[in-house]
Order: structure tokens, then sequence, then C-alpha cells
């Protein structure tokens, strides 16, 4: 791999920290710059995972320090997290992308339209949601479901959470974007252990990108905090459309 090349995927992880930091996402960014490099698909779906643990705890970190978490659902979800990422791991081989793609699609573009039609949604916290069935609900969804698809396409698995956390608790994006992380450090850990153990990861290039990863992910926590919701909202939905383009390009062209 040439310096150029590496200049490039160092950038790609910054980039993508900021991104993950804010809404999620930032695979999109960092995935296809590790296999434009050349690596091999699934050497780069692994250091992918590598960079992207350490950028998501550090925004996790600068969010605790400054948001109040909610510990009932941030805990077992993200407990959770690392089994069924893990499980998705290592059932990837047996499960198409391709059979996923179209329905990952058709959600995101069903978020699209709904925060965009909704522009107040999740500017605010409504805490008249916050029931047991519901923050139950959100456990599931957020420590099993999207956990396990992460660890088998990943994706957009960020903001899956923050619209999942708005939509089932109320939260609003900042303190659902605070919650994620935790849970996105769960699924980042799982999926890596079993990458680990299958020895696809590779350390060196892993490493430099999550220092990189480290320093986007501090930069877009703290912008998140000091914008607010506003901002939140409008890279959710940049970041929603470019994954419905990614996808699309990656299923139809």
């Amino acid at each position: 791999m040439s310096l150029e090349q590496v200049v490039v995927l160092l950038a790609a992880a910054a980039g993508a920290g900021w991104i993950d930091a804010v809404v999620g996402g930032g695979g999109l960014l960092q995935l296809p710059a590790l296999m434009v490099a050349g690596v091999p698909t699934i050497q780069a779906i692994a250091t992918n995972k590598l960079s992207s643990v350490f950028g998501t705890a550090s925004a996790a970190v600068t969010y605790a320090r400054t948001t109040k978490l909610d510990p009932q659902v941030a805990v077992p979800a993200g407990v959770l997290a690392v089994l069924c990422s893990g499980l998705g791991a290592s059932a990837a081989a047996a499960i198409s992308s391709e059979v996923l793609r179209p329905l990952v699609m058709v959600i995101l573009l069903g978020v699209a339209a709904f925060v965009t039609l909704r522009p107040s949604f999740g500017a605010l916290p409504r805490a008249h949601l916050r029931t047991r069935a519901r923050v139950g609900a959100a456990i599931l969804v957020s420590g099993v479901l999207i956990a396990f698809y992460d660890g088998i396409m990943g994706p957009g698995t960020g903001t899956f959470l923050i619209i999942a956390f708005t939509t089932i608790l109320g939260l609003d994006f900042v303190h659902a974007s605070a919650t994620s992380k935790i849970i996105n450090t769960g699924t980042n850990l799982g999926a890596l252990l079993v990458f680990g153990y299958q020895g696809h990861i590779l350390w060196a290039l892993g490493l430099g990108m999550a220092v990189c990863n480290i320093a986007g992910a501090q930069l877009g926590a703290r912008m998140a905090l000091r914008r607010g919701t506003g901002f939140v909202r409008v890279v959710l939905l940049c970041v929603v459309v470019a994954m419905v383009a990614r996808l699309g390009w990656q299923q139809f062209g």
C-alpha cells in the first residue's frame, strides 16, 4: 500500500469519526475507502471495526461528561450488543447482504421522509413516552436487532440507534446520540472480537486509523453538544440520503 493511500485512509478515518459521533454512519466513508485501497472485503470490515470502536468509545466518554445518559437502557443494551453483534459477525458469511440491502434502503427512505415531514421530531424530549414496556422494547431493538445487523452488515448502525431511541423513548436527538454511542461501542466490540479471533484484522493500519477516528469523533461530539438538536437533525438527513445513494449504487450499479 502506497503512502498516498495510507494518508487518504487516515483522512477518511477522521471524517468517519466525526460522522459517527454526530449521527452514526461513518462506515459509509471509512469502509469504501479501505476497499478502494485494495483491502479485501472481510479484512476491510474487520479493520473498520477496529478503528470505529476507539472513535465511538471516545465519543461516548465525551457525551457522558456533559450529557445525562440513560443507564437503564444503555447498560443492558450495551451488554446485549456485544453478544448479538458477535453472533451477527459469526453469521455474516452465511447471510447474503444482497437480501438485507433492499430492506435497509426502504427503512432509510421511511426515516428520511418521517424526519423531513416532522420538523419537530427529535427537537425536544417527550418524557411521557417513557414506560417500562418502551424501555424494554428499546433495549431489545438496540441491543439485539440493531446489534445483530451491525455484525452482519453494519452501515448506518449509529443512525438506526438514534432513530430507535428518539421514536421509542422520546429522547431528543442529542441525548439519543449520546446513549447510542454506548450501544454502538458494544456492537463494534462484539464484531471486533469475532473478526480478531478469525484473524482478519490489519492491526497496524487499523490502529493508525483509530487515532484519526478518535480525533474526528472528539470534534463531532463537541459540535453536536454545542450546536444542539437542529444541527444533529440536518446531519442525520444528509447521512441518510448518502446511505440510500450508496446502498442503491451497490444494489443496482
